[in-house]
């Protein structure tokens, strides 16, 4: 999935952290709903503005940052 149009990165929002499409919803919040056992369905009843696509675009864009962390360098 392309999460850079949903994924952004503003430094006057939640300090520069990476937000659902320009909003106060961080990828760090979903993954950490996520992690605690939330379901999407309870994310999305819980956080309306949200869609499925903001929390599969944060998903893709913890495994790009976690991939490009990991990388091994020749």
């Amino acid at each position: 999935m392309d999460y850079k149009d949903i994924i952004t990165i503003k430094s006057d929002v939640r300090g520069g952290k990476p937000c659902i499409r320009g909003m106060r919803i961080t990828v760090y919040d979903i993954l950490d709903y996520l992690a605690s056992g939330m379901t999407e369905e309870e994310i999305l009843n819980d956080f309306p503005e949200l869609n499925k696509n903001d929390i599969r675009a944060s998903l893709a864009f913890a495994a790009d940052r976690e991939r490009k962390f990991t990388r091994i360098p020749a």
